[in-house]
């Protein structure tokens, strides 16, 4: 054929991310669902016929796709997102941060994210501090979304009820948080607590210093949510996003007497024992997510639109009987630590996330991260097998997808072929850990004995905090030899993990 031509269809009778790629008389026919459909079918052309479009490799019979968990994301904060590792100000945990880097470094940070993202069929990238003035404010916002919008990636702005900054993260803007509350200092919160949370599994405790990124408004006086409802609504008309991550807020609730009593019921009663037990609220959510998810559709309805059902507590839910009011086609996300993934994982059925009255329903992981662990981060280790896991089990239970921190880059090779093992077992939830490894992992090596090297030191630093320094000795020798003639890439996977050994060595354990 002299002359070939590539068709790319938008199929909106297509379900999201799926695709069809047909052979046709005068070449190709390339057929996707909404936002990514064409562009994962695209990739798939290239990745089975090569860049010269060698057809013969399709054979007659169209070829078919699509993921299992429709609802893949990475959650990430923008002051401690690093993908561009040149710049100063890298940041590595907290929730009120200022912006450290230049005024560039967002968009450097996120168009990396985006293109890992779009080449690997994870669907949406969460922001917490997407507008903010320090890193561009509204120009940076529309160009990232422009970006991820032509990637299929959809750029999905956190917020909270009264809390987290509002839309406007940091800025003299009328929808920040601050600034309103300045102007409006009579819907501030009654807080009875000090502000903050801690998570079981973390071995140290959090701080939260006080500031303008920690005030918090009444979610129960009208002016706060005919407020946060006009922001909602700005936010999706002025920016080409693809969702909006919603949650109550997590650092502590109202206390005033119109929010005391709508949380008047014995489940969230029950969770003020705790010294941070009440620094959340189904009932808040239950009040006010439904006005705010519907001006978010009414601007923009093909909006993923996250419910954050906080921490821990999908089988012993907190105000079921809130919950109950939730509207159908949100997003309702179950965040889950590791020791309550561990109970999840093996008790947990499809029949009962189908009686779940919020549909359809993903998880959060809350670990592999900076935010489980024992004072080390677990930002970097290799957490490939707990992703194939979720995926694997949430799927089996009904789970129609799974958020994960994808704040690091995938230069870090643990952190890499952990995205991938996301990325695999989400658009294939059957896949086999053995089929991973054969045609995933080893390809980044010489071997998949290499693969297995490399997998098997990874695994003993992450699971001993302490080694002898013989033990150290050895690894980073082991390591280092692995990298004799290896080419660049697989030189450079093997210097991560080297770079983690010799760190603890020098550190003496």
């Amino acid at each position: 054929m002299d002359t070939l031509t590539v068709h790319l269809i938008d199929d909106p009778e297509l379900a999201e991310g799926h695709f069809t790629i047909t052979p046709v008389a005068d070449g190709v026919e390339l057929r996707g669902g909404p936002f990514s459909g064409v562009i994962y079918a695209a990739q798939e052309l290239l990745k089975r016929c090569g860049p010269d479009l060698n057809l013969s490799q399709l054979g007659d019979a169209p070829i078919s796709d699509g993921p299992g968990m429709p609802y893949l994301s990475f959650w990430t904060w923008d002051h401690s997102t690093n993908w561009e590792l040149s710049q100063i100000g890298h940041q590595e945990i907290g929730v009120f941060n200022p912006y450290q880097k230049p005024p560039g470094g967002f968009l450097a940070d996120y168009k990396r994210l985006v293109d890992f993202c779009s080449a690997n069929r994870i669907g949406g990238v969460v922001i917490y501090g997407f507008l903010r003035d320090s890193h561009g404010g509204i120009e940076a916002a529309h160009e990232l979304c422009r970006y991820g919008r032509e990637r299929g990636v959809r750029i999905i702005p956190g917020i909270a009820i009264g809390a987290y900054g509002g839309v406007y993260w940091e800025g003299n803007h009328r929808f920040n948080l601050s600034t309103w509350l300045k102007s409006n200092p009579e819907h501030t919160a009654k807080m009875s607590r000090d502000i903050g949370f801690q998570i079981a599994d973390l071995d140290f405790p959090l701080n939260f210093p006080h500031s303008d990124y920690t005030m918090t408004a009444c979610p129960s006086a009208p002016e706060t949510m005919e407020w946060m409802e006009q922001a909602v609504t700005w936010l999706a008309e002025t920016f080409d996003i693809g969702g909006i991550n919603i949650e109550s807020g997590d650092y502590g609730v109202c206390d005033c007497d119109r929010c005391v009593a709508r949380r008047a019921n014995e489940a969230e009663a029950a969770r003020r024992e705790d010294e941070y037990g009440d620094s959340w609220s189904h009932s808040d959510m239950a009040a006010n997510f439904p006005r705010l998810y519907r001006a978010a559709k009414a601007a923009k309805p093909d909006l993923w639109i996250y419910c954050e059902m906080q921490w821990d507590n999908l089988v012993e839910p907190v105000a079921a009987s809130e919950q109950a009011k939730l509207p159908p086609g949100a997003i309702y996300q179950h965040t889950a630590n590791r020791t309550y993934w561990a109970r999840l994982r093996d008790t947990v059925t499809a029949e009962f996330v189908a009686s779940l009255p919020t549909q359809p329903n993903v998880l959060r992981c809350q670990f592999a991260c900076q935010w489980n662990g024992d004072g080390r981060t677990e930002r970097y280790a290799f957490n490939a097998r707990s992703f194939a896991d979720m995926c694997q089990r949430g799927h089996a239970m009904g789970m129609k997808g799974l958020t994960i921190w994808g704040e690091v880059s995938a230069y870090n090779a643990t952190t890499e072929i952990g995205y991938l093992a996301f990325s695999r077992f989400g658009w294939d939830p059957t896949l086999s850990w053995e089929e991973f490894l054969d045609r995933d992992v080893a390809p980044l090596f010489d071997s998949r004995e290499q693969a297995d090297r490399f997998i098997a030191i990874a695994e003993e630093i992450d699971a001993n905090a302490q080694l002898p320094l013989a033990r150290l000795d050895t690894l980073a020798e082991n390591a280092l030899a692995e990298i004799t003639n290896a080419p660049p890439e697989t030189a450079r996977r093997w210097l991560t993990l080297i770079e983690r050994i010799t760190q603890r060595r020098y550190m003496g354990h």
